[in-house]
C-alpha cells in the first residue's frame, strides 16, 4: 500500500509538510478523509497500518502470556510491536518533513525489519520446529545466507531513497525527475559509462541503489547454487528456486523501469518483487538456524554437564 500512496503522488495527501497535527494523526484536520482521492489513498494506508499495529501489539501480550517458554519468541514478538510504534512515529516525521529522503528510506528500512521478525515469529511458533535441528549446510552457508540478507536490504533501502529523490508526493510542487532518471534510459550503463560516480548528487544516488543490487545478485546467486549442489533440505531447495525466479523477475522489471517510460504499475511490482525476494532470503536463511525453548537449552546444559572426559 505504500508502494501505491507513492505512485499515486499521495504522500502528502492529509496535508502539507508543517500541518502538525492536523496532518498526522488527523487527515487535513478532519479525523475522517473527504473523498478527494490523494486524502483517501493516503488515510487507506495509515488505517492499514493501525490494524496492523493493533494486531502486533495483541501478538506480544499473546507470546508473553503462552510462549514464554521460547524466550526468542517472546523477544521477537515484543521487538515487532516497539518497532511497528516506531514505524508509525517515523511516518508521521516523513510527513511533516515533506517526504525527506533519508526518512523515506529508513520508513522502507523498518518495514523489511519488521517483516523479518514476522518471519521469525512465525517459524518459531510451529511446535515442529521448536527444538528440532537445523536444515544444515555448514558455517560458509550460513554466512552466505546472512550476506545475502544484508545486501538485499541494504538494496531496497538505497532504492527507497533513490524513491524519496523524487518529489513523489508533492502536490504543492512540480514533479521533477529524482535519480530515478539520473542514468537516463541506459541500463546496466549510465549515460554512456559503466558505474560514472562523481558526475552529480542525483547519478550518485541511483548508482549507490545499482551497486547494492550488483553486489545482492551475487550473493543472492552464490546461495542459491550452494544449496542446489548441498541440496540440506527439500524446504532450502524449494526456498532457493522461488529466489531464483523472483531474482530473475526482479532485475527484468528493475531494467524495464530504466528502459521504458514511467508506469506506476511496473514501480509498484519492483517494490514487492524485492520485498518477495527479501522475504525468500531471510526465510531461507531462517531455516539454517535452529528454534530453541528454554527446556531445550536447559536439557542441553544438563547433558554437557553429563559429559565424562575421557
Amino acid at each position: 500500500m505504500g508502494g501505491v500512496v507513492r505512485v499515486s503522488e499521495s504522500g502528502l495527501g492529509c496535508g502539507p509538510a508543517g500541518s502538525g497535527l492536523n496532518g498526522w494523526p488527523f487527515c487535513n484536520g478532519d479525523v475522517l478523509p473527504g473523498l478527494e482521492l490523494n486524502s483517501v489513498i493516503e488515510y487507506s494506508h495509515r488505517l492499514l497500518a493501525s490494524i496492523a499495529g493493533l494486531m502486533m501489539i495483541a501478538l506480544a501480550v499473546l507470546a508473553w502470556r503462552r510462549y514464554r517458554h521460547q524466550p526468542g519468541l517472546v523477544r521477537a514478538s515484543i521487538g515487532a510491536a516497539v518497532l511497528v510504534v516506531a514505524q508509525g512515529l517515523l511516518g508521521a516525521a516523513t510527513v511533516e518533513k515533506d517526504l525527506d529522503e533519508g526518512l523515506v528510506a529508513a520508513h522502507l528500512g523498518l518495514a523489511m525489519a519488521l517483516l523479518a521478525l514476522l518471519l521469525y515469529i512465525w517459524r518459531a511458533s510451529k511446535p515442529e520446529n521448536v527444538g528440532a535441528p537445523a536444515a544444515g549446510g555448514g558455517a560458509r552457508l550460513r554466512s552466505v545466507s546472512l550476506a545475502s540478507s544484508g545486501l538485499v536490504l541494504c538494496t531496497i533501502v538505497a532504492g527507497g531513497y533513490m524513491a524519496g529523490t523524487q518529489n513523489y508526493g508533492r502536490a504543492d510542487y512540480q514533479l521533477g525527475d529524482g535519480a530515478h532518471h539520473a542514468c537516463g534510459k541506459e541500463f546496466p550503463s549510465c549515460n554512456g559509462d559503466f558505474l560514472p560516480f562523481g558526475v552529480s548528487r542525483l547519478v550518485d544516488i541511483h548508482l549507490t541503489h545499482r551497486v547494492f543490487m550488483y553486489l545482492a545478485t551475487i550473493a543472492v546467486v552464490l546461495l542459491i547454487v550452494m544449496v542446489l549442489r548441498r541440496r540440506p533440505s527439500l524446504g532450502l531447495v524449494r526456498n532457493a528456486r522461488i529466489a531464483a525466479a523472483i531474482l530473475f523477475a526482479q532485475i527484468l522489471v528493475g531494467a524495464l523501469n530504466v528502459w521504458l517510460d514511467e508506469y506506476e504499475a511496473l514501480i509498484v511490482l519492483h517494490l514487492a518483487l524485492g520485498t518477495l525476494l527479501w522475504a525468500t532470503v531471510v526465510g531461507l536463511t531462517l531455516q539454517l538456524y535452529p528454534v530453541r525453548s528454554r527446556a531445550a537449552s536447559r536439557s542441553e546444559s544438563v547433558s554437557a554437564g553429563k559429559t565424562v572426559p575421557a
